[in-house]
């Protein structure tokens, strides 16, 4: 699976680490030591949402791509 989904990624001094917050996904979050790892465990917490959802029979929100502000 691909990422399709924004991800708004930040440094957080509280943490230490790299914070990625999946908005379109409701609750979706992961963080990482470094800019990567952080990337690429929002891969992973994404593909578990999306199935966590399935089971659930919950609606998965269709990837809206990048916000245009005016």
């Amino acid at each position: 699976m691909s990422i399709k989904y924004e991800l708004i990624i930040y440094w957080s001094d509280e943490d230490g680490s790299f914070v990625v917050e999946v908005s379109e996904l409701p609750g979706c979050m992961a963080d990482g030591e470094t800019y990567e790892q952080a990337v690429a465990n929002a891969q992973k917490v994404i593909e578990e949402w999306i199935e966590t959802a399935r089971e659930l029979g919950r609606q998965i929100p269709e990837p809206r791509g990048r916000l245009l502000y005016a």
